[in-house]
């Protein structure tokens, strides 16, 4: 089973309080500003080429009090499932990673993944070592697992499976200076900390 791709991070959407999202090039970063319409606390890491974990794992270091949402399809991790070691050994309470599973490139028009129907995503993280692994194929089982997967203290790594997206769903219309000085400007004015040389 798999859950619709847009309907799945609109529940997401819907849960959300004041983290920090970074998503990952692609769908999730045109899908998220979609339903969002953040320009603030999200970071469209477009071109992450599998890095997207692993920015939002340094703002979670740097800002221990802020909770930091990280979205990867499962193309980019499967370029880097080496990020899993540095989060096991980071070990970061308020980083939560969410890897977007559908099983196919979706920023290239959805080339399958090689082996893309016995990849078990879920075994890999623990093989890693990660502890605190969740996995959801429905909607439902996502909303009554929120709040355990999610809310619960600790570092986490929750799989969604999710259909592929058809259609174009448009970019964030920002372009890369813009989503870092917008992001990096809500981080000063919200925990007090001074990113850029220039004040407001």
């Amino acid at each position: 089973m798999a859950m619709p791709y847009r309907e799945c991070l609109a529940v997401l959407a819907a849960q959300r309080r004041d983290e920090l999202v970074v998503t990952s090039a692609g769908n999730s970063s045109e899908l998220w500003h979609g339903i969002t319409g953040d320009t603030e606390r999200t970071f469209y890491l477009e071109a992450s080429m599998s890095m997207a974990s692993l920015f939002a794992a340094g703002i979670a270091e740097g800002i221990p009090e802020a909770q930091v949402w990280a979205f990867s399809g499962d193309g980019a991790f499967c370029m880097n499932p080496g990020m899993l070691m540095v989060e096991r050994d980071m070990d970061l309470p308020n980083l939560k990673h969410f890897l977007l599973s559908n099983r196919a490139y979706g920023s290239t028009s959805n080339v399958p993944l090689p082996g893309r129907a016995g990849n078990d995503y879920a075994a890999i993280a623990r093989g890693f070592g990660i502890e605190r692994v969740w996995s959801f194929e429905t909607l439902g089982g996502l909303e009554q697992g929120f709040d355990e997967a999610v809310r619960s203290p600790g570092h986490g790594v929750i799989v969604l499976e999710l259909e592929p997206v058809t259609g174009k769903h448009g970019s964030p219309p920002m372009d890369g200076p813009e989503v870092k000085f917008r992001f990096g400007r809500y981080i000063e004015r919200t925990y007090r900390r001074t990113l850029f040389s220039a004040p407001v």
